[in-house]
Parts: C-alpha cells; structure tokens; sequence
C-alpha cells in the first residue's frame, strides 16, 4: 500500500480506517496527534457564533422608536405589539428553515453552510437598515432568519472538532460568543442608533445616516460578517498537517477547508484489503466485511432521530428556556427605556447599550475562566438545573429595582444584568453538550438543525408574546391583574419566572432521557 495515500489504517476490531480523502477522518488524525487544546479553531468558533448572534437581538434597544417613526401604532401603548411581531419574524424564518440546513450540513459538510450563513447576514440585515417601512423591515428580518443557518451548524462543528475532553470548553465557547453577542449586539444598537441626535458634531441630518437613522447598527454588524466571511477561507487544516506529515500533498482535495465531515468515496478494500472492521457510525461492515458507503448509512439514521428520546427531550428542554431568554430579551430593552410612569427605567437607548456591554464583559471573564472548571466539578445538567434555580428570585426583584433613582439605580440594574445573563448562558451550555451527546456525528448536523428549528418556534412566540404582555402591563400600572401577580411589571415578570420553572421541573426524570 502506498503510504503517500493513506494516512492512518489501523488494524483489528473496533479500530478506525482513516481515509486519505476524507476531510473527517483527517480531522480525526489531528485530534490523535494533537492532544493540547485546539485554539485556532476554538477561535474560529468563537468568530461565527458572534456572527449569528449580533443581528439576532441588535434591534432591541432602538426597535420602540423604529415603531414609532414607522407611524403604524395608533397609540404609544401599541409599540410593543408591533415591536414584539417584528422581532419574531426572524425566529419563524429560521424555524423554516433550520432542519434543511442542517441536513444540507451533514451532505455537503459545515463549511458551505457557514459561509451561506454569514454571506446572508451581510445582505439582509444591511437592507433591514435601510427599511422605510414596517413591512420592509418585517420581510428583512424574515428572510435574515431564513438564511440563519449558522448556530447549529456551528455547535456541531464544535463538538467534532476537539478531543472528547475539550468538548465542553468548544461548547462553553459556543455559548459564551452567542451569550456576548446577544449583549453586544443590543449595545452596539443602543450606541449607534439614531446618531445625529447622539453624535450631532460627527454626523449630519442630511447625510445617509440622518435619513436612515437605524442604518449605523446594521452596517457595523454587516461588515463584522462580511469579514467573517471572507476569513472562513483562511482557516485551513493544511498549516495544523504540516507539522504531522503526508499531509503537504497537493492533490489532497480538502486541504483548505475547515471540514469536520465523513465523505467516504471509496470502498475499504481499495485502500486496503486487510481490513474488516470499521469503527463509528459513519462507516459500516456487514458479517461478510463488505463495507457499506457512508453516505447510504446516513441517510436510514435520520429517521431515527424523531424516535431518539434523550435528543427530543433535551429539545423540549432547549425550547422552553430559549422561549423564556428571548422574551427576557425583548422585554428587558422595552422595559428599561419605557417611561418611570409605566414601571420603567426612563433609560435612553444609548444607557441601555451602557448596562448590556457591561454584562458582556463580566459574562466573558465567566465563561472563559471559571465555567469549564465548574462543569467539569459538576456536570451540565447540574449546572442547567442550578442557574435555573438561582435565575428565579432574581427575576423577582426586578420590579422593585425601578424604584431606584441615580447611581443606586445604575449599580443595582448593572449587577442584576451580569448575573441574569451569565446564569443563562451557563444554562444553554449544559443543554449544547447534553444534546450533542446524544447523537453520533453524522446526526448532528441534522440533530442542531431540529433543535434550531424547535428553537426557532419557541422563540417566534417570545418576542410577540413579551411585547403583547409589556403592552398589557403598561395598561394595566394599577390594577391587579391577580392577588398573586400583582400589577404592572410584576406580571411580566411572574410570567418569566413561571417559564423557567417550568424548564426546570423538566430537566429531571421522568421526562429528561440521558443518551
């Protein structure tokens, strides 16, 4: 056998045949080889989940006003209900579609959808920028979600890209970059929405930006995934296979992709006839040893996922904390920049952006420094069920921190942020490794793509449902909706609670299967 064309054969039973063609099984050799934690993809992960994140809640500290200069709500108490429909419109596009990607992921492999994903939010959240009207900035949104290909794509790359003990650390990085991004993107909204009346010394009422105030946000967003587009190219394996080896063969056919996927094209007994067995699902043998192509393999494993309970279960559990995050998320920005006779915070766009980009910070040094170190102690769902437990009461002071006035109120709002973000990003992480976990790598592509599009759905009532319950509740300021509610913002607030409680009866068994 000719060793330049092959990489690695070992022989016996349960032992891996790596294919020399094979992006995956080349992903596989590195991961032997390299036994330390793979920061360069590790980066690369981090890049395109900030990037599918940003757009995603950018529009919340400016959406009230965007409403408002749109003149389609009758009322000012009306805002939150258009507010809340245009926020869901991208979670219905990406519920759409999320499945298709996801099995086009695990086809044609993570990196052409990665680049479709970004390519995207470059062009639709751009146009979303320059939107006139409800209805444009409605149809943008959606067709932004549609192509939102991007997180379950990378959540599957993630897992497959480290050794089983960096797993948890790839993930953590996952939801560390879409936790920060659903912060920054807001903050970056905040700072540069409407600019000539924040920044008049800089731009002019007559410029591009004084006649698209919402355009700034989008832009820097849209340029950010344009780069990240563009970089995807240069993110090789070939400069990790130098250093090992017959890998600086110029008709290697993968050797300038980021690819994690198994594409056996050939049959085992052309590489190498001694060989009888194949380990992992991608590959199979027969009791004769006739090996059966990859590809004809995967296509009778996806009917079994409906059928997987520890995947679905863990699903349902994903839906119904995502539901209660992006109606926190909608609510929160609405919440503080309503007026203090509303329940408010008076806060301008640009104070919210302030509390945001601090919560970023702080869940950055959490995420990156201490929880690896904590899941490994206590494993992910013991870290799921322990940020739902503690996000509860703190929800419940809410309220009461609109009581506050000056440096008390700016000090009290900032802290309660960084915990309320940092617990909720602790919680997506235990739920990315305990869904990963519970398919083969062939599925999980297709296994993120369902979760994505569950999620999707979830998060399609959010937005709407948050924005119709802020509406009720500014409406109602004094009267008790129920003696347990309360009034105003206290039933905002007990609905969020009660969503989480839910999530959190539902990680433990009966109902939540482990893999």
């Amino acid at each position: 056998m000719d060793e330049n064309s092959s990489t690695s054969l070992l022989l016996g039973k349960n032992e891996k045949v790596h294919f020399h063609d094979c992006p995956g099984c080349q992903t596989d050799r590195l991961k032997q080889t390299n036994t330390g934690i793979p920061y360069k993809f590790l980066s690369y992960i981090w890049l395109v989940s900030l990037c599918t994140a940003l757009p995603t809640s950018s529009l919340y500290p400016f959406v009230y006003f965007m409403i408002r200069d749109f003149h389609i709500a009758i009322r000012e108490e009306d805002i939150g209900y258009y507010a809340g429909i245009l926020g869901s419109s991208f979670m219905v596009g990406r519920a759409l579609t999320s499945v298709l990607w996801g099995i086009l992921a695990d086809r044609y492999g993570r990196k052409p959808i990665v680049l479709v994903g970004t390519l995207s939010v470059f062009i639709f959240n751009t146009l979303f920028g320059l939107s006139t009207n409800f209805w444009m900035a409605l149809s943008m949104r959606f067709l932004l979600g549609c192509f939102n290909s991007l997180l379950g794509t990378i959540r599957a790359y993630a897992s497959e890209i480290c050794r089983e003990e960096h797993q948890a650390l790839a993930l953590s990085v996952v939801s560390t970059s879409r936790g920060i991004g659903l912060i920054i993107g807001p903050a970056i909204g905040g700072f540069f929405a409407q600019p000539v009346e924040k920044y008049p010394d800089i731009f002019s009422g007559i410029s591009l930006f004084g006649r698209f105030p919402y355009l700034l946000p989008c832009l820097i967003i849209s340029l950010y995934s344009m780069g990240v587009f563009i970089s995807c190219w240069w993110l090789p394996f070939c400069s990790e296979f130098c250093t090992h080896g017959n890998f600086m063969d110029e008709t290697y056919p993968w050797r300038h992709t980021t690819e994690t996927l198994h594409i056996h094209k050939k049959k085992a007994e052309e590489s190498c006839g001694t060989c009888h067995v194949l380990e992992d699902s991608s590959n199979s043998v027969d009791k004769r040893g006739d090996i059966v192509e990859a590809r004809e393999i995967k296509s009778s494993y996806y009917g079994s996922l409906l059928k997987n309970w520890p995947l679905m279960s863990t699903i349902i559990v994903y839906c119904v904390f995502s539901l209660q995050e992006v109606a926190y998320s909608e609510i929160f920005s609405l919440w503080a920049v309503s007026d203090k006779k509303y329940g408010g915070l008076s806060f301008s766009s640009q104070e919210v952006g302030e509390v945001l980009a601090i919560s970023g910070f702080g869940l950055l040094l959490f995420q990156l420094l201490l929880y690896p170190s904590i899941e490994k102690m206590l494993g992910p769902l013991v870290v799921t069920r322990l940020s739902a437990v503690i996000s509860i009461p703190l929800l419940s002071i809410y309220p009461y921190i609109a009581m506050l006035s000056g440096l008390i109120l700016h000090m009290a709002i900032n802290l309660a942020s960084i915990l309320r973000n940092t617990l909720s990003v602790s919680l997506v992480t235990g739920i990315f490794i305990l869904l990963n976990n519970a398919v083969p790598q062939h599925q999980r592509g297709a296994a993120n793509g369902i979760s994505m599009a569950a999620m999707s759905v979830s998060k399609a009532f959010g937005p709407a449902g948050g924005g119709a319950l802020f509406s009720l509740a500014q409406k109602r300021q004094v009267a008790a909706f129920l003696p347990v509610l309360g009034t105003g913002d206290q039933l905002v607030f007990f609905v969020l609670n009660l969503i989480q409680f839910i999530g959190l009866v539902l990680t433990f068994k009966p109902f939540l299967a482990r893999p």
